[in-house]
């Protein structure tokens, strides 16, 4: 899409926007996961960390979010603290929330699902997460899925993900990915990563050993199909959370969702934090640790198209 043709209730930061129109690669992120996915003063460090490391590769970062009823895509560090600050009230934005938050002149932070829908109307072709959002345990009950997947399966981007969180029904998830259409390709595997560890226990059919590879795999797909695409980056075997720590953290984690009666949107920060609380910290340091790494990669597989 040409920069002129962008809603007027866009705004484009000055390095973005010049990114754009000189076909310099660039990063979409998310910014859920600095306002409702991390606690401080984690988040903040993430989120910086994130944009050092696309910037490393000679790509450019654009975080994603609303202020007073604006886009922003490329926040600024003040932007983000403001988004941060909980006198604000940002509010978790899925795809379908953004127009009437626009309409009420509201912020908030975009989920994957949010992120993917703005940054593709301006042209952003990459965009980094930690995890994808994805069925829900029990969800043949409650139809409890996460937006990321349709959106996935409506949006040509690559989404650079370390799997789906463990929270969540993974099989489930590569069932309806297989049905929507979203192809899932192992980066540098051949199974498919759970978040908090390298592999969730399923094989993938198929795999790229770097990003020139994912690249001209993302190129052919988008020629022939409309739907994104899932490239699956394992956290490190050695920088994972202890497998027995994680089911333990998981099952109570779980439960305690249960017993608060945790719904929707709201389970993922819940859970999350009590995955954080039960592993004294070391689940919020496996996080920070994948969202560098995938950001690194999606950089890395920008600048390969761009090529």
């Amino acid at each position: 899409m040409s920069l002129r043709n962008l809603p007027t209730s866009f705004d484009l930061s000055d390095e973005v926007e010049y990114a754009l129109a000189h076909e310099v690669p660039v990063v979409a992120l998310e910014s859920t996961i600095v306002v409702h996915g991390l606690p401080a003063p984690q988040n903040r460090e993430v989120a910086r960390a994130c944009e050092d490391a696309i910037r490393a590769v000679g790509a450019v970062p654009a975080t994603v979010g609303l202020l007073e009823g604006r886009v922003v895509i490329g926040l600024s560090a003040n932007q983000l603290e403001q988004l941060c600050d909980p006198g604000v009230g940002a509010a978790k934005l899925s795809a379908r929330d953004i127009g009437v938050a626009l309409a009420r002149k509201e912020s908030g932070a975009t989920t994957v699902a949010g992120t993917i829908s703005l940054a593709a109307r301006a042209g952003i072709d990459v965009m980094a997460t930690g995890g994808l959002g994805g069925v829900h345990r029990g969800a043949q009950l409650s139809f409890d899925e996460s937006a990321d997947l349709t959106a996935l399966s409506r949006t040509s981007t690559l989404v650079v993900a370390s799997g789906v969180k463990s929270i969540l029904d993974v099989a489930a998830t590569l069932e309806r990915l297989d049905s929507l259409g979203v192809p899932v390709l192992g980066y540098r595997t051949t199974s498919f990563p759970g978040f908090y560890l390298s592999d969730a226990g399923f094989a993938l059919d198929w795999s790229v050993d770097g990003p020139d590879q994912a690249a001209e795999a993302f190129r052919y797909h988008r020629g022939i199909s409309p739907t994104g695409m899932l490239l699956a980056n394992p956290i490190a075997p050695e920088k994972q959370l202890d497998p027995a720590l994680h089911d333990e953290a998981l099952r109570a984690a779980l439960d305690h969702a249960e017993r608060v009666g945790a719904s929707g949107k709201a389970v993922t920060p819940i859970v999350l934090a009590e995955f954080a609380r039960f592993t004294a910290g070391a689940s919020v340091g496996v996080n920070q640790s994948l969202v560098v790494s995938n950001a690194a990669v999606a950089a890395a597989v920008a600048v390969a198209l761009s090529s």
